[in-house]
């Protein structure tokens, strides 16, 4: 085991936010080669841009300031050495002294309390020898101060502690996932006032996560800034705080407006991007927003143009509260350019741009979408897509309503994962599982640290982690969100990102050459933000079980599957003659019922003719329109690639 620099429970962390940040500075800003935190709280944002730019990271927290020398330090370090400290503290049973004076049995049992003790003299008595170095020091306060947050009986922070909480965790120190010192080259890292710190700094981009409200930080952590500095200061009430007056942030009080323009004002940089949240008028005065959003835009309108990014977030709370709607935003000024404010939703698309599926369904009709979408109705009150697939047909039509179907229960599920969750919240959600399973990120990593290059793709890195997966989630036994998104990561690393289950209903794909790669995570993005635009009811059942004629003036559109064809969902009879004879009856009834629907399907397939279809369409007097298409990625195993395949579209109308 060991801790990562978000491993720590803290008020306003933006660890769930990540994605936005950086794709939002992606997207918007060139050239980042210097990137300044001022307020960089756990230092998780600065962590993100730390292996391609320069970083300042500040915080007026001691506590903090020690994360950030341990993570972001290119001092040379004896990773043996701390490594047999932790050992050492971690089999110590402790002393009495200050903490356990003033600490036992309220944050920690008595015992680890005496565990504190010694650490914090050790390390203090170690450094003050000249034995470890600044950073091995902050090192090993770091582990201590992580190890201590992972077991406080709190809710998260220490205004209070649980009267009736679990004390019999033990104290346990680990090591520190640490970037080389190559990356860390010329990180600067600061413990001071973030207004004072601007004033001498010159970077490409400054990140400004302020207080929101009048909780002072140093009233939350005061019990690890204690710990931090280590002079055993008095302390006083239920809670055992010192006394923080210099530590108190001019942010949580009436002045932070004012604070916030001098800050501002001062920045020497291209850009700023200010994070702040929509809670200014929501929750208990305590807890509502000390800078307004007209605060903000006039401060950054004296540098130059604003785009205003949202999106929605449940934020890290002390438990009582349950507010909705919450909003996180990110104000972004181009400084220097025409002064104008723009707000760019968190659905930010052309709803006139085709987006594609992040499901590779065999037979899907994302390319295909201008020739069938030509063909279509031009308005169209409810559009039924009755086999959805991987839904790039439906998710790209224009109607008042839409239904998606397919008899296959885990793709509905996987669909009402888009329509559920935030694309952020979906990205976060896999990137979790994919570094719970030690799958590659060549997203953050590249190619040559998996030891392969694009051409080869990192398959033969993946596949033990991707089979462990897969076997995982074959034996999954619960129906929840988890297990979908388990689903979801196994498509994408899986073979041509396409979905297959054997006759027992296990998933049964090989795994790939890509991974969660820039290309399918905006994939993910646009196709949820286009999903949630959409008044979306989401249904798997038999086809004919739908209920379509009851809807009103419904069109109905069929990609079954092919009952000429060899896709993977025909390896089992899956499509038979039986069914496709009710699906030709089927429309019929449609027909006959004055509902228009339009069939997709294959006419010829290597040399054979589906005459039933032919003579179908003929007898009931249907348009059978040929379409120019090419299934390369479903036709992997033909060897004779010249095969001829003639897609059809079949319309009543």
């Amino acid at each position: 085991m060991s801790f990562n620099i978000s491993n720590r429970r803290y008020l306003g962390s933006k660890a769930r936010l990540l994605n936005f940040i950086s794709e939002v500075v992606k997207d918007n800003c060139s050239n980042i080669k210097t990137f300044a935190d001022v307020f960089a709280g756990t230092g998780n944002v600065a962590w993100r841009f730390n292996k391609n730019s320069k970083v300042i990271v500040n915080d007026i927290l001691k506590s903090n300031y020690y994360a950030y020398e341990a993570f972001f330090s290119d001092e040379k370090i004896d990773l043996d050495k701390l490594s047999q400290y932790i050992d050492l503290y971690n089999k110590e049973d402790g002393i009495t002294d200050y903490f356990t004076a003033n600490f036992a049995d309220t944050f920690f049992s008595k015992h680890n309390c005496m565990k504190v003790d010694y650490i914090r003299n050790n390390i203090e008595s170690e450094f003050k020898k000249g034995i470890i170095n600044s950073r091995e020091h902050a090192y090993l306060i770091t582990s201590l101060l992580y190890s201590m947050d992972k077991i406080a009986n709190t809710v998260g922070h220490y205004d209070a502690f649980r009267t009736h909480g679990d004390l019999n965790k033990q104290l346990k120190l680990e090591l520190l996932e640490i970037s080389s010192n190559d990356e860390n080259k010329n990180n600067e890292i600061y413990c001071m006032d973030a207004n004072a710190l601007v004033k001498n700094i010159s970077v490409d981009l400054v990140y400004i996560d302020p207080p929101y409200n009048s909780r002072q930080y140093c009233d939350a952590y005061h019990l690890l800034e204690n710990v931090a500095n280590w002079n055993k200061p008095q302390v006083y009430g239920t809670a055992r705080k010192m006394d923080r007056s210099e530590l108190k942030s001019k942010y949580c009080l009436k002045s932070a407006p004012k604070e916030f323009d001098d800050l501002i004002q001062n920045i020497n940089a291209r850009y700023i991007l200010v994070s702040y949240n929509n809670m200014g008028t929501k929750g208990a005065g305590r807890s509502q927003a000390k800078i307004s959003d007209e605060d903000i835009i006039n401060s950054l309108s004296k540098r130059g143009k604003i785009k205003i990014f949202e999106t929605d977030f449940q934020q890290f709370t002390t438990g009582k509260s349950n507010i909705s709607d919450h909003k996180e935003r990110l104000f972004l000024c181009f400084v220097g350019e025409k002064s104008s404010v723009s707000k760019v939703n968190s659905i930010e698309e052309d709803e006139n741009l085709l987006i594609k599926s992040p499901l590779n369904y065999t037979g899907g009709k994302y390319k295909l979408l201008p020739q069938l979408i030509e063909k279509f109705p031009s308005k169209i009150n409810t559009f039924v897509d009755m086999f959805g697939g991987g839904f790039n047909v439906g998710a790209n039509i224009k109607a008042d309503s839409i239904i998606y179907n397919d008899k296959n229960k885990e793709l509905s599920k996987i669909i009402e994962l888009f329509r559920k969750f935030s694309s952020f919240e979906i990205i976060e959600r896999i990137d979790n599982i994919i570094d719970n399973y030690n799958l590659s990120k060549t997203y953050i990593n590249g190619y040559t640290f998996y030891g392969c290059d694009s051409e080869s793709g990192v398959g033969k890195y993946n596949k033990p982690y991707y089979e462990k997966l897969r076997n995982d989630y074959n034996g999954y036994a619960k129906e929840d969100d988890y297990k979908y998104l388990m689903l979801l990561t196994l498509i994408i690393y899986g073979f041509n990102n396409q979905i297959r289950f054997n006759s027992k209903g296990d998933f049964n794909m090989p795994v790939g050459k890509r991974d969660f790669n820039a290309k399918i995570r905006k994939n993910v993005k646009d196709f949820t933000n286009r999903l949630k635009s959409m008044r979306l009811t989401i249904h798997h059942k038999d086809f004919d079980k739908l209920s379509i004629i009851k809807l009103d003036n419904p069109f109905v559109y069929c990609d079954p599957p092919y009952y000429l064809g060899d896709a993977s969902y025909n390896e089992s009879n899956g499509w038979t003659e039986k069914d496709e004879d009710r699906l030709l009856n089927y429309l019929n009834l449609l027909n006959e019922n004055n509902i228009k629907f339009a069939l997709s399907n294959v006419i010829e397939h290597k040399g054979m003719i589906h005459y039933k279809l032919k003579e179908w369409v003929e007898i009931n007097h249907y348009n059978l329109i040929y379409i120019k298409s090419n299934y390369g990625n479903s036709n992997y195993h033909i060897k004779d690639k010249t095969a001829i395949t003639r897609e059809v579209l079949v319309t009543n109308y």
